[in-house]
Order: structure tokens, then C-alpha cells, then sequence
């Protein structure tokens, strides 16, 4: 589940992708935990509570554990992580399983990220070496390169896990403005350190979660998105309401320790501004070659955005006249302006969107001009150069990257050209500036590492920022894409990464990974994590149901609110597809989905407990229903829907995990994970499924599990350290071994005859 205004800010920070062939096909059993001697805590006592929705009467008996700081709550919360730290531990094979991922992950010199450039050959990154446990902030230039940001020395200083969130180098690179936060909470202060001397120029700017930083052209100050301050009295769920775009003088922090910016820059309180406190936020930036300021608008989680331009001048001072350029109803997702020319990604009356141009002056978006039209596939990016505007088209699971050329008077754009890529696979457009020509691109597939190429007229080359590494390339893998009918006909898109001799026996472990809300599409991406299940023989799949963006927008709202069933039932057909083809069984089939892909693969559970042996749940949303009363709640309401009218009310409880689970039913064994620091999904989003499904299930006795795995120093995932993510990896892989018996040795992997089903 995303935070307020982050898809629409492209900073989806989204949690990071939380995704021995045996010789006979049966069905496994696996030895009881208690039979190991690691005694289950006590279960949690249901207290019945109901509600009335619109004559429907909804039984919720584990509301109490929402309290999540009553020390009741929390005893049971700490009594059930160490009981499942303690199953998990006792696997066969999970030490090395946490070995052999950690080589993986170190045998590439350096990760690299968000890449930026500015102008005098200054490159600002992240990187994070083959021993580092975390990010860290980087600045390249004609004197070298320095680090000026190691969470690493504040995390050994303080004993918290410390990230950065986001970062963003002034216009002319001499400063660079970051986010850091502790133990995954997401809840980052803003710093701002001289890109010369690593001094600190600002910070710590607390409430600053969301970043949206926008630089003043002389980089005297910046713009930069801020919440509001929670009063006594207030209640939590307004925590990320009323945000502002806040104007902030770098010589006026200098001055006042506190560093309290005190003009506002855009905000609902302004006239003539449509903004709904509740779910909207603002964010200013400077639009270079011209005297203005655009105002974005960000509706909750949609990813339509609304637009305003004033005077710079008259933003920065905190008195602007704002005016509309574009309405939510524009369905615009993208925009970029070059002088007078204003170009905008939409799919208003094109489900497969188009690249449009109007004027800034006088924006006519319904008479626009069209430059590219999705079809045959969909446009995904847009960015500015100096000498182009860059597009990003899918074509099934291969992204292509388009160049118009821009009049360097006019700013109209010509006709776009293919550029010729080096390599098949997804693209991320990584780092464009204005006044530069060219971009930067990252390029990665299912099987290969990315890379990090610079494209511009003169062609495309590899910047050699990405070091290699020893398994960036897997020659004796593959990837196979298929279409699957669904249970309505519709064709659901699925990727099978897998050995090339792979034998069509039933028998491969196989994991089964999706997400499928928001629009948002699983494209290649590539993982160390995935080669240590691929050479265990196992087999990783990745569906893109209704919901996802896979073929434009009418395949997402398939699989939106009321439609939102699609979502895992196409999922459901993708598994049933993996088994008839007999990539694998049922006993050796698991699924694993997080954040919304936790609605996904919850109530794929729920509805075909029988097709499933185990299930991966990550900081999931499961119960629908008391989302929006928590603070990220109300920002989604535009995804998922409210309870307040009877349509949103029965959308909602159809897609709850929570609510669905039956008594006596033979359920898969269930991996529930959580950091219990999650800004985005509330932890209790785990914890009342687990309790509800530990009360349900009849299959815990015959050695089907239900664990809550929680991380007391993470959230929803975004921020955590290398040590954290591969901890989970294997805890994950290894839950999976175990529960297909495929896990070998003393401890809860070790047979019992297995009773055919």
C-alpha cells in the first residue's frame, strides 16, 4: 500500500519486490512444530466485537490487537515473533540458505541507484559496496569521488538502522537536500550537505517524510513537501493530512537552529487551489528557462495528478496566484514543460495512453496534439532533456525507449525514433537534466543484473557506473512468458524464470510472486536472492492479473474496487496453469505477494486453499475493511474504496483476507512477515489475520503452520538494511523448502508418511 502522493512523485518506495528437484510427486507432510519441542505461545482469546455496514453484520474478534502499544498486545506480539523466530531457525538448510544469499549479494563490487547529473560533470548516487549494509550518498566529479552520507556511522552511533529516503542535488550541484530515517519508519527528516565539503548546511527538518524537493534555480533555497504537526489531542489517522509545500532559505536555516520554514508555498488553505486536505498533497518546483513555478497536485494513491503554474518570484515568497493548466479529470500521469509547450502522458480516451502537446499559456488538453500513441503497446515515462523528450513504451515484458527531438527555439517536439537498446528487458529512465542532453537509463531483464546506459542523438553506451558481477548473467536460465485464460477468458500475462533443461515432471518447487494493484506492473527485474531458488531447482513465476497496469488502463480497473476479484482470481488461473502444465504440484506450489499483492495472495488462499501448499504474506493488507481508519488509510481510499457507502463497503470486505477466512478449513501453512515500525500498512494488518487464521485452520496439527515474523527495527521494507532483506529472503526460501520437504536433516523438515489428498 502506498503513501500519500508517493506513485504520483515517482517515489513508490515502494517495498523492494519482497519476492534438490525431488524424485517422486506426492503429497508432503511435514512434522509438526510441536513435535520439535518449540511450544506454540498461547493463542489469542477472540473478544467478539461486530459492526453493522448497510444490514450486513461483520464479526471482528480480534480487534483488540489493534492496540498495538497495550502491553497485552504487545506480550502476545513478542510471543509470537519468537516463536516463529524459533520454527524458522530450526529449518534444515536455512544458515546456508542465508550463506549462499549473502554471497550472491556480495559478488558484485557495488549496487548503484538513483543516479542524477548536473551540469560540470557531477554525478550524485547511491551506492552501496559489497560490505556495506546500506546505501550510502555519493557525489562524482573532475576531483573524485566523495561520500557524503553514511547512514551506516549514524546507525553505529545511535543502534538503529538508519536509510535515506530520497535525495535530489540543487540546480548547479553544489548542495544536495536527502531524507533519513530510523528502523524503517519512513518517517525521514530533511538534511541538506554542501556537495564540496560535506558539510552540513540544514537539518535535521523533521516532518519531511514525502520529500518532493524542488530547488530554486540559484540554489539559495528549496521548495520541499511537509505534514502537519499532530497537536495533542489529534488522532493518528490525521498524520498525513494537511500537508503543505513549504518554501525554506537555506540562509535563514543557517540562522534559526530550529529551522521552522514559515512561508507556504502551495497548500489547500490557498484560494482558487482545488486540493482535498484529507488526500491530497502539493509539491512546487522550478521550471527551467522560464519565470514560473509548476504546483503538482497529488490525489491520494491515484496516479492522475492535477497542475498549476504561477510566477517563481511570487511561489518562493509564499504569495503566488496559482492557475490550473491541468484538471484530475485530465487523466494526466506525467508532465514535462519546455517554455511554452506543456507535454503530458494521459489515457484520457486512450486506455493505452498517448504523449499529447498543448501551451502553457492557454492549455487546450482536449484539443491537444497527439505526438505517440501507446499502441501497440503502453506508454509508461516521460522525461526532459536538453535535446529530447525520452519515452518509455511496454511491449508485452520489453520495455522500449523512444527520442523526440526538440527545437532548441520552439521547444516543439518532432517525431519520435526507436532508439536501439543493447539488451531486452525492463527500463528505468535514471537521470535527466534540462539543460543536459541525452539520459540516463537502467537496464535490466529477468536474467541479467542492470546497467546503467547513457542514450543521447550520438547513440547509446554503457557509463560503466554499474560495476559487474560474477552472477549478473545467468546463461542456463530463462525466462518464458505466456498468456493464461482466466476464468472470465480475459489473457493474464506470466513470466516463468526457470532452468533451460527444465523437466516437465510435476515436481519443481515453484514460487509464485504478485502484486496487481495501483496500475502497477511487475516488469523484469532481477534479483541475487532468486538465483540461490533457482539453483535449488526451483522455479519462480510472476503473474501480472487485472489490477496491474499490464495492458493499459482498462486492464487495471479490472481489477479495481468492485472489480478488485479479478485481481486473484487471475492469479488463481496463473497457479492452476503452472500446475496442469506440470511445471509443478499443488504440494510444491507457493505464492508470495506483500503490501496490496497481501490482498492478492490472501484471498487467493482463501478461496482455493487446496491449490496452494504454503503462502509468503508481507506487510499485507488483510483486513480491507479498517484500513482507512489508520493514517495511510484515507490516501488509498481512491485504490481500494471506502466503507462509508455501501458499494465501497461490500468491494472492501470481498477483498479482505481477514474477514473470508473459514473455521475447519485445510489451509496452506502461512508466513506472515511485518516490520512493526510500517508507516504504510499497519502492523496489526498481520497480526489479526495470523491470530484469525492460527484459530481457523485444521491443518496446524498435520505440520502447517501459521507465523508472524516481526522486525521490531523495520517497516514496510523501504530503508532496510542488506542484513535485514536477506535475513527475510532466507527465512522465506527456507519456510518454502520445509513445507515441500525438500528441506533435509534434524528439525521440522523431516518426514512423516505423507496421507495422500
Amino acid at each position: 500500500m502506498l503513501m500519500t502522493s508517493h506513485s504520483a512523485l515517482r517515489m513508490r518506495r515502494l517495498a523492494r519486490r519482497v519476492a534438490h528437484v525431488a524424485t517422486a510427486l506426492c503429497a508432503v507432510a511435514v512434522l509438526p512444530v510441536h513435535a520439535l519441542s518449540i511450544e506454540p505461545p498461547q493463542p489469542a482469546p477472540a473478544r467478539p466485537v461486530s459492526d453493522n455496514y448497510f444490514g450486513t453484520t461483520v464479526h471482528d474478534p480480534y480487534r483488540w490487537l489493534e492496540s498495538v502499544d497495550d502491553p497485552q498486545v504487545q506480550a502476545w506480539m513478542r510471543a509470537q515473533a519468537d516463536y516463529a523466530r524459533a520454527v524458522l531457525d530450526a529449518i534444515p538448510g536455512r544458515a546456508a540458505l542465508l550463506a549462499r544469499i549473502n554471497q550472491l549479494d556480495s559478488a558484485v563490487p557495488a549496487r548503484v541507484v538513483d543516479v542524477q547529473r548536473r551540469p560540470g560533470g557531477r554525478l550524485f548516487f547511491q551506492r552501496r559496496g559489497a560490505r556495506d549494509n546500506q546505501f550510502k550518498l555519493y557525489v562524482r566529479d573532475g576531483k573524485g569521488t566523495r561520500l557524503l552520507v553514511d547512514p551506516e556511522k549514524i546507525s553505529r552511533q545511535t543502534g538503529t538502522p538508519h536509510a535515506i529516503n530520497y535525495m535530489q542535488p540543487s540546480w548547479n550541484g553544489r548542495y544536495v537536500a536527502y531524507g533519513l530515517s530510523a528502523a524503517g519508519s519512513e518517517d525521514a527528516s530533511l538534511y541538506v550537505v554542501d556537495a564540496t565539503s560535506g558539510r552540513q548546511v540544514l537539518g535535521p527538518v523533521t516532518r519531511a517524510a514525502y520529500g518532493a524537493i524542488g530547488w530554486l534555480p540559484d540554489d539559495s533555497g528549496l521548495f520541499f513537501n511537509r505534514l502537519q504537526a499532530l497537536a495533542p489531542g489529534m488522532a493518528p489517522i490525521e498524520k498525513f493530512q494537511k500537508t503543505r509545500a513549504m518554501v525554506l532559505r537555506l540562509a535563514d536555516a543557517r540562522a534559526a537552529a530550529a529551522a521552522e520554514p514559515a512561508v507556504t508555498a502551495l497548500s489547500f488553505e490557498l484560494p482558487g487551489v482545488t486540493i482535498n486536505p484529507a488526500q491530497d498533497s502539493p509539491a512546487v518546483f522550478a521550471v527551467h528557462g522560464t519565470p514560473l513555478a509548476l504546483g503538482l497536485i497529488f490525489h491520494g494513491t491515484d496516479r492522475e495528478l492535477s497542475a498549476y503554474v504561477a510566477p517563481l518570484a511570487d511561489a518562493a515568497a509564499g504569495k503566488a496566484a496559482w492557475r490550473k493548466i491541468i484538471d484530475r479529470s485530465d487523466a494526466v500521469t506525467a508532465v514535462e514543460v519546455v517554455g511554452d509547450r506543456l507535454f503530458a502522458l494521459t489515457h484520457r480516451d486512450a486506455p493505452r495512453y498517448r504523449l499529447i502537446e498543448t501551451s502553457v499559456a492557454a492549455p487546450d488538453l482536449s484539443a491537444a496534439r497527439t505526438l505517440m500513441p501507446g499502441e501497440p503497446g503502453v506508454l509508461t515515462g516521460l522525461a526532459r532533456g536538453a535535446d529530447a523528450l525520452y519515452v518509455t513504451r511496454r511491449d508485452g515484458a520489453v520495455s522500449r525507449l523512444f527520442r523526440l527531438p526538440l527545437d532548441a527555439k520552439s521547444g516543439v517536439a518532432g517525431k519520435p525514433v526507436e532508439v536501439k537498446l543493447p539488451m531486452t528487458g525492463s527500463l528505468e529512465i535514471a537521470g535527466t537534466d534540462p539543460r543536459l542532453p541525452g539520459a540516463l537509463v537502467t537496464l535490466q531483464g529477468w536474467t541479467r543484473a542492470a546497467q546503467i546506459f547513457s542514450v543521447d542523438a550520438k547513440g547509446v553506451r554503457n557509463t560503466a557506473l554499474q560495476p559487474r558481477g560474477r552472477y549478473d548473467a545467468l546463461p542456463d536460465y530463462v525466462a518464458t512468458e505466456v498468456l493464461v485464460k482466466s476464468h472470465d477468458g480475459a489473457m493474464v500475462p506470466l513470466s516463468i524464470i526457470h532452468k533451460r533443461n527444465l523437466k516437465r515432471d510435476g515436481s519443481a518447487p515453484t514460487l509464485l510472486w504478485g502484486y496487481a494493484s495501483y496500475g502497477i506492473t511487475e516488469e523484469p527485474w532481477f534479483s541475487a536472492w532468486r538465483i540461490a531458488w533457482l539453483e535449488k531447482g526451483g522455479v519462480f513465476a510472476v503473474a501480472n492479473p487485472r489490477g496491474s497496469g499490464a495492458f493499459g488502463q482498462d486492464w487495471y480497473k479490472g481489477g479495481f474496487q468492485a472489480t478488485k476479484p479479478n485481481t486473484w482470481r487471475d492469479f488463481i488461473a496463473t497457479a492452476e496453469y503452472l500446475v496442469a502444465q506440470k511445471i509443478t504440484s499443488q504440494d510444491r506450489l507457493g505464492i508470495w505477494g506483500g503490501s496490496a499483492g497481501g490482498i492478492l495472495v490472501g484471498r487467493a488462499m482463501t478461496e482455493r486453499p487446496d491449490l496452494f501448499r504454503a503462502v509468503v504474506n508481507s506487510v499485507g493488507v488483510n483486513d480491507a475493511v479498517r484500513a482507512e481508519l489508520t493514517p495511510n488509510g484515507v490516501p488509498n481510499i481512491p485504490e481500494f474504496g471506502t466503507h462509508t457507502t455501501e458499494a465501497g463497503f461490500r468491494a472492501l470486505l470481498a477483498m479482505s483476507t481477514y474477514h473470508q477466512i473459514v473455521d475447519g478449513t485445510f489451509y496452506p501453512a502461512v508466513l506472515f512477515t511485518h516490520g512493526v515500525n510500517d508507516p504504510r500498512v499497519d502492523v496489526w494488518q498481520s497480526s489479526k489475520a495470523a491470530a484469525r487464521l492460527q484459530a481457523a485452520s485444521s491443518a496446524i496439527a498435520a505440520g502447517r503452520p501459521v507465523l508472524l515474523r516481526l522486525d521490531y527495527q523495520s517497516g514496510h521494507g523501504i530503508g532496510d538494511t542488506r542484513e535485514q532483506r536477506n535475513a527475510e529472503r532466507a527465512d522465506v526460501l527456507g519456510f518454502l523448502l520445509w513445507q515441500f520437504g525438500l528441506a533435509r536433516g534434524a528439525g521440522p523438515a523431516d518426514p512423516v508418511p505423507p496421507p495422500r489428498r
